[in-house]
């Protein structure tokens, strides 16, 4: 059960990188000084992968806890 919790500390990890990139992407477009639909159309596509990210982060904590549980 230890590779499981190992997989699940990589898939976490991978998941918290995702949600580091989605907010340098966010700030990056608030200092562009963007506004109006042209904002609104970059932070449309950063929604589903910052949900992706969260999900994948999400699951890699399930797996670290269940292989700790098994443990």
């Amino acid at each position: 059960m230890a590779a499981l919790v190992w997989i699940g500390a990589g898939l976490a990890a991978l998941g918290l990188a995702g949600l580091i990139y989605c907010i340098v992407v966010a700030a990056r477009a608030k200092r562009e000084g963007l506004e109006g639909a042209e904002m609104e159309s970059r932070l449309r596509k950063l929604v589903a992968m910052n949900l992706g990210a969260l999900a994948v982060s999400s699951i890699g904590l399930m797996m670290v806890v269940l292989g700790v549980v098994l443990t």
